[in-house]
């Protein structure tokens, strides 16, 4: 493996409101969280905690030290407001 050899990936926050994509390029051989820090998102999006948000690849839960390869789509994930089972029983209750 060539020392300089690049991979890029995608990293992927979704807001209420908005989809934010970034194309991170970065050394063969980085992480998760490596990518995170490379890419800028979490000065941009302060509420962003790796010791809260998960992270996953393609919709897999995957720890921040998980090695990525190119082409990767990273996810963080926002905390959920509620509890989906707890929400469904309030709509049902709604009916």
């Amino acid at each position: 493996m060539e020392q300089n050899e690049k991979i890029t990936v995608e990293l992927i926050y979704i807001e209420p409101n908005s989809q934010n994509n970034l194309k991170v390029d970065l050394a063969k051989g980085s992480n998760i969280e490596q990518a995170i820090n490379h890419s800028g998102i979490l000065e941009r999006f302060p509420e962003i905690d790796l010791q809260v948000n998960k992270v996953g690849l393609f919709s897999k839960i995957k720890k921040l030290d998980t090695v990525l390869n190119s082409g990767d789509r990273i996810e963080i994930y926002r905390p959920l407001l509620a509890d989906p089972k707890e929400a469904r029983r309030q709509r049902a209750k709604k009916k």
